[in-house]
């Protein structure tokens, strides 16, 4: 350590973060070199068999059915940049859950933003009415936990955050909504083979941004994005 420098450009590019990383281990004296491949070398998070199985008896007892079709919404970012606003999120989960009568879902969100997703959940029911039962209420989820219920998901929606990451390691479909990252750098490293939309706003001359200060102020690159373009991409995700 300490003796080799890797020379990297300053700037955010376009490519992607394992990549980047991957720079490091070419410093090594006798690394064999290659770049991983996503098809080859796919993130992996075991499933853990007892979260597994009480993830199912929650879903269960939740009241989803064999023939549910699950879809997993995570409204948390580690940081108010990547949050797309509790509004969206309503909109967009009224939008899927009234389409069709066997969907259910569940939000899922980090410590910080219980209270958020239980208001996201509330306002969503009270526009839903009758169908307000299609959003389950499972409790809180652990890591394992976590990534047995996408694994269990026939989707996953969410921000540039860790879970976003955990659903690399399933097959699931993601939809991933990207404010101040770019995709090109952050989307899940996984196969062609597992199907994956990311939806973000381009043209934004300050996009993307060190997530320092929104010098805008008015964090237009997920304020901007619109309820419509992610459910479209959800849509087209559950296909």
């Amino acid at each position: 350590m300490y003796t080799r420098q890797v020379d990297r450009p300053r700037e955010l590019r376009p490519r992607h973060s394992v990549l980047n990383q991957w720079d490091l281990l070419e410093a090594i004296p006798g690394w064999p070199g290659g770049k991983p491949d996503p098809e080859s070398d796919p993130v992996e998070i075991p499933v853990n068999a007892a979260a597994d199985a009480r993830v199912a008896e929650r879903l269960r007892t939740a009241g989803l059915r064999p023939s549910d079709t699950l879809i997993l919404v995570h409204v948390s970012a580690g940081n108010p940049f990547r949050r797309w606003p509790e509004g969206a999120f309503v909109e967009t989960v009224v939008s899927l859950a009234g389409r069709e009568d066997r969907r259910r879902i569940i939000l899922s969100s980090g410590p910080s933003d219980r209270a958020a997703a239980a208001r996201i959940a509330e306002a969503a029911r009270a526009k839903l009415g009758h169908n307000g039962a299609r959003i389950l209420d499972a409790g809180e989820f652990d890591l394992d936990e976590l990534r047995a219920l996408i694994g269990r998901s026939q989707l996953f929606i969410g921000g540039d955050t860790g879970p976003l990451h955990i659903a690399a390691s399933t097959m699931t479909p993601v939809v991933g909504i990207y404010g101040p990252t770019l995709a090109a750098r952050s989307a899940p490293w996984r196969g062609r083979a597992a199907k994956t939309i990311s939806v973000e706003i381009d043209g934004l001359p300050c996009r993307p941004c060190d997530q320092r200060a929104c010098v805008p102020g008015d964090y237009r690159c997920l304020t901007t994005l619109s309820p419509s373009t992610v459910l479209a991409a959800a849509e087209a995700a559950l296909t």
